[in-house]
């Protein structure tokens, strides 16, 4: 092996293991160093999205299937040669030079490092990183081909072992990096918040200061029965509104759920009942089963032929609008009606849609393909049942402003 500057080999310069801190260090420091106003305003997922997107690290692929060979004569150092060679000390001699290439996709250099479980750093494979390739070099003192390939298999098979360990160190830092960038996020939007005195956005009671304009969140539901490119932010300063607690949120969205798969479990029942008809359904069910603790407050009630409003003084913290689907123009005009009844920051709400097409599937489909399609859509979050999809998306004109929005399906009866 034709050993070149242990600083250019593979495995070698130190722990990836001080590149993940390194990058954590620059992430909490970029967070720290947003102003009060971004911290507060912008959109969370967004901000996270952002910070992961820029330090996560791709891992680089060995092309091994890719390898070819090259040679060049170079001046061998005397101490290179085996003992049979007849050479003297300080001396160079020319000798042939076998290369063995393997081309690199992505960050070639991300291989210098060290795998983080590894004992020693090197640990098998003398590769160097030249350009983005990783080149073995083999001087040929003896015109033995077999030799050179035996050579040659042994050290990549020093390669595959820390490159695998390095992949997956590597992978485990990027799956975890969403994580603690929200981590840190939320500590620092934690302090700002406790400094003013602003804890309506934790879901926590507010602790009034004299000095401090009242803050607020949606009280706790009590159920009578028992039953979480950088963005850029328009608002200045930090104003605090109702929400609604995503422990609530879910909670109503399966009760309309349950209706919904009693509809079709009885079609006999709802057949050829009309949108307002199937939404008094739902509310009835709804109005019973929750109550806010807060007289101020109000419970669930219609608002215009097909939505249902829970409403916290005079501001809307939800809404499930209930249609007929009749194509995907009219599916993301409803959610472009609904979104238009909304202003506050982390809002939630409902797409109720009836489904009375034979194929049920096929809508299910369209939905899942043509809901990213509308402008305001920021991103797909799970699926809670086959008919269930949750969303995130933003209000009009804000994407800081995010809501959480359902869209929950029903096969009916015509």
């Amino acid at each position: 092996m034709y050993r070149y500057n242990s600083r250019s080999r593979i495995f070698s310069s130190g722990r990836i293991s001080d590149k993940f801190e390194s990058a954590l260090t620059s992430i909490k420091r970029t967070v720290e160093n947003e102003t009060e106003d971004y911290i507060l305003n912008v959109n969370e997922t967004e901000y996270v999205n952002h910070l992961t997107e820029q330090y996560s690290m791709g891992v680089p692929e060995i092309m091994f299937e890719d390898v070819y060979a090259d040679s060049y004569e170079e001046d061998i150092p005397s101490e290179y040669f085996p003992m049979s060679f007849h050479v003297y000390e300080g001396k160079k001699y020319k000798k042939e030079v076998i290369q063995f290439i393997i081309p690199v996709e992505g960050d070639a250099d991300l291989l210098s490092n060290c795998p983080a479980s590894s004992i020693s750093l090197g640990g098998g494979g003398n590769f160097h990183i030249k350009g983005n390739t990783i080149v073995a070099e083999f001087i040929n003192f003896h015109n033995d081909p077999k030799k050179i390939k035996q050579d040659f298999d042994s050290e990549v098979r020093g390669v595959h072992r820390n490159y695998e360990t390095l992949s997956n160190d590597i992978i485990s830092f990027n799956n975890s990096l969403a994580s603690n960038t929200k981590s840190f996020l939320t500590q620092r939007k934690q302090k700002l918040l406790a400094k003013n005195d602003l804890m309506s956005s934790l879901g926590v009671p507010l602790k009034k200061k004299s000095n401090i304009s009242e803050t607020f969140s949606v009280p706790q539901p009590r159920f009578k029965e028992k039953l979480s490119i950088k963005p850029s932010v328009l608002e200045k300063g930090f104003n605090p509104e109702p929400t609604l607690d995503d422990n609530n949120y879910r909670h109503i969205l399966k009760l309309i759920n349950d209706v919904g798969k009693n509809f079709e479990r009885m079609p006999s029942v709802y057949k050829g009942k009309e949108e307002e008809d199937l939404r008094d359904h739902i509310l009835m069910t709804l109005d019973p089963n929750f109550e806010l603790g807060s007289a101020s407050g109000e419970t669930f009630n219609k608002s215009g032929k097909t939505d249902i409003q829970l409403r916290y003084d005079s501001s809307v913290i939800f809404i499930a609008e209930c249609k007929f689907w009749s194509g995907e123009k009219g599916y993301l005009k409803t959610i472009s009606q609904l979104l238009n009844y909304l202003t506050w920051r982390d809002t939630k709400a409902s797409v109720v849609m009836f489904v009375r097409q034979k194929d049920f599937t096929s809508i299910l489909e369209k939905v899942g393909n043509s809901t990213k399609e509308h402008e305001n859509y920021l991103g797909f979050i799970d699926k809670s049942d086959e008919n269930w999809y949750n969303y995130r998306f933003h209000i009009n004109g804000d994407k800081n402003r995010e809501l959480k929005l359902a869209i929950q399906l029903y096969h009916l009866p015509k």
